[in-house]
């Protein structure tokens, strides 16, 4: 059941974040997924190491959307080359 909900999260997340950005990001489902997912675990592990979040816990909804929308920056540079 974790990694079910974790797609899910992930596709949501991706979603988002794919809306948020302006532009054209030609992306499948796949993509999106690991979009989100990679996202929520750039949050996770930014927000450990500045003190935000103790070990062990996850990022909230709004930080791996920011993650995402990261992520989908640096795709965006390297996709674009």
């Amino acid at each position: 059941m974790g990694i079910i909900s974790t797609i899910v999260i992930g596709f949501i997340v991706g979603l988002v974040a794919r809306a948020i950005l302006p532009g054209k990001q030609a992306m499948g489902f796949i993509l999106t997924v690991i979009l989100g997912v990679v996202g929520s675990l750039l949050a996770t592990y930014a927000g450990q190491a500045m003190g935000w979040y103790q070990a062990g816990v996850g990022a909230g909804f709004l930080a791996s959307v920011v993650g995402a929308i990261v992520v989908l920056v640096i795709y965006g540079a390297v996709a674009r080359r």
